[in-house]
C-alpha cells in the first residue's frame, strides 16, 4: 500500500537547518535562532493532521518513508523508515529523526538525512520568508 500526504510550509530567515540528527517542519510561525533543526513554517499540517490512512500504513514495522523537500527547482530526498510506536499527537510539529527515538511529535525515524545536511543552496532559499516550501510524504509497505 502506498499513501502520500503534501504539506506546504514558508520559509523563513532564521533557518540555520544545522541540526545533526534531526529535521523538523512546523505549523508555528515564529523561529528563533534556536530552532536549528526547523526548515519550514506556518505549515498546513502537524502530526495530528496527517490521515488516518497515512499514519496506520506507517506503523507498520519496517515501512519506508521518502520526504521530498522542494523550494522552487531545488530538492532534498529523504529516506526514512515507519514504526509500530509512532504516535502522531503533536498538534503543530512534525519530525523526521535519524535515531530511532519516538515522541508524538515523530513521524518517521532512522532517516538518511539530517538538517545539516540538506544542500546549503536549499537552505538559502529556505531563509526567505517568501519562499514557498513543498513537503511530500510518501509512505510504503
Amino acid at each position: 500500500m502506498r499513501v502520500t500526504e503534501v504539506i506546504d510550509a514558508w520559509g523563513h530567515e532564521n533557518i540555520r537547518s544545522t541540526h545533526k540528527t534531526t529535521f523538523e517542519i512546523t505549523k508555528e510561525t515564529v523561529l528563533t535562532r534556536r530552532g536549528d533543526c526547523i526548515i519550514g513554517v506556518y505549515a498546513t499540517k502537524g502530526a495530528t493532521d496527517l490521515h488516518l490512512k497515512f499514519r496506520q500504513v506507517a506503523r507498520k514495522e519496517n515501512t519506508r518513508i521518502t520526504i521530498t523537500v522542494e523550494a522552487d527547482e531545488m530538492k532534498e530526498v529523504i529516506q526514512a523508515f515507519g514504526s509500530p510506536q509512532l504516535l502522531f499527537t503533536h498538534p503543530t510539529d512534525l519530525v523526521i529523526r535519524k535515531s530511532d527515538y519516538v515522541c508524538g511529535r515523530t513521524i518517521a525515524i532512522r532517516a538518511d538525512k539530517s538538517a545539516a545536511e540538506f544542500s546549503r543552496k536549499l537552505v538559502e532559499k529556505l531563509q526567505n520568508p517568501n519562499q514557498k516550501v513543498r513537503i511530500t510524504l510518501v509512505v510504503e509497505s
